[in-house]
């Protein structure tokens, strides 16, 4: 399948060097400001972007990027100004005049809130700039419709507008750097590269039979029955667990996890990974034969790493998160054998509700190469897509286009 990255349809005209502002508000699980550092990164290195990200918990962002200095007001890394937005300092004034007026793009990421101080600043600076609402994933047939419509705002000139992120071609995309799946694939085609790649997240290079499993999960209650499944196995396992709750949970019902982050338990091996830059959690993904992810930045990077996944999505309130996970993998599966769709599904709601996961594990195991190549024929069709960092500067600089012709 190594043609289908070449696939991916090229722009029709140059989309590059906007100066764009973004607003991250890291609410729980650090999935937020994954997304916005993720974006920030792509727009910089891929479409020669100027962004300047505001991001309201720098804690929480040196998780999954250490080289962020907690404290600072104001910071460079990887191509980045990362500056730190406080409700008690005007977003505005952390910009000088000049730079505020070459803003062409502000994007109110992930349902956070733009001060209606900075966005009038932003206006009266620059009247032709864009306000974009980048907003959460979802497979929803609704989104489509919504896609790209301009929501008028009371009190404020700029135009604003909503952006999806998505799985088909009329929503904004899914972000995928260029070169991600590539790298993948040479990972699982090399051995010295797979070696190399171990020894950089600092783990032990795993026997040759060893079948290595990655768990970034919520609660999971009940899972300590597929835990009993795996150290009875003939194969041996080893299961690294993201640190967490499922972590928090799994310490305090095994002491030598608790001393040690390690259990050896029978065919099981039962580790404590903790937190990892973005970089090497899309290596840990590539690496492993069957990765467990939870929300929406994980789930998108397991699609690039070609492995097979089970997803637990983001729970809301009324099980409204229920009708999100049915709604992609409707799509995910719509083109596969009903049988093996039914079942995938099942599997999917087992793990999500928190039920006997244990019981559909001698089947997945029995089956492990049909899911494979459903999820290679799932990111095949992704790959034909454009991906989201392209849709939304070639979005943003269409509508500027038109905005300069008509005024």
């Amino acid at each position: 399948m190594s043609e289908s990255v070449a696939a991916v349809p090229a722009l029709t005209a140059p989309v590059s060097g906007l100066s764009v502002v973004m607003f991250c508000s890291v609410i729980d699980n650090f999935g937020d400001i994954g997304i916005c550092w993720r974006l920030s990164r792509q727009l910089v290195a891929e479409h020669g972007c100027k962004v300047r990200l505001f991001v309201d918990d720098l804690a929480s962002f040196v998780r999954i990027c250490p080289e962020v200095a907690p404290t600072a007001i104001r910071q460079h890394i990887a191509g980045v100004d990362i500056l730190h937005w406080q409700t008690a300092v005007p977003a505005q004034t952390l910009l000088e005049a000049d730079e505020l007026r070459t803003v062409q793009l502000c994007i109110e990421a992930l349902a956070c809130t733009v001060p209606a101080d900075f966005l009038n600043a932003l206006a009266r600076a620059n009247p032709q700039a864009l306000w974009l609402n980048l907003e959460y994933l979802t497979a929803e047939d609704w989104a489509s419709g919504c896609h790209g419509l301009p929501s008028p705002q009371a009190g404020i000139r700029l135009k604003k507008y909503f952006f999806f992120p998505g799985f088909t071609a009329d929503v904004g995309g899914l972000l995928r750097e260029s070169q991600v799946v590539a790298s993948a694939r040479h990972l699982q085609q090399h051995a010295a590269a797979r070696a190399a790649a171990w020894r950089q997240l600092g783990l032990t290079l795993p026997a040759p039979d060893c079948r290595v499993i990655s768990v970034f999960a919520y609660s999971q209650a009940g899972i300590q029955s597929w835990l009993e499944l795996l150290s009875a196995d003939s194969r041996p396992n080893w299961v690294l667990v993201a640190e967490g709750a499922l972590a928090q949970y799994l310490r305090a019902g095994y002491p030598d996890l608790q001393q040690q982050g390690l259990l050896q338990w029978g065919s099981l091996t039962l580790q404590i990974l903790p937190f990892v830059p973005q970089p090497d959690y899309d290596v840990l993904l590539a690496l492993c034969d069957l990765n467990f992810v939870r929300g929406e930045d994980s789930v998108i990077r397991a699609h690039w790493a070609g492995r097979p996944f089970i997803w637990q999505i983001y729970r809301q309130a009324e099980q409204a998160h229920l009708e999100k996970l049915d709604a992609f993998l409707t799509l995910m599966l719509a083109d596969e054998p009903p049988a093996l769709a039914a079942w995938w599904r099942q599997v999917h709601l087992v793990w999500e509700q928190e039920q006997n996961f244990a019981a559909f594990w001698p089947q997945l195991v029995d089956n492990f190469y049909e899911i494979q190549g459903l999820m290679l024929r799932w990111q095949h069709k992704l790959l034909a897509q454009q991906d989201l960092a392209s849709n939304l500067v070639r979005f943003a600089q269409n509508r500027l286009i038109m905005s300069r012709n008509f005024s």
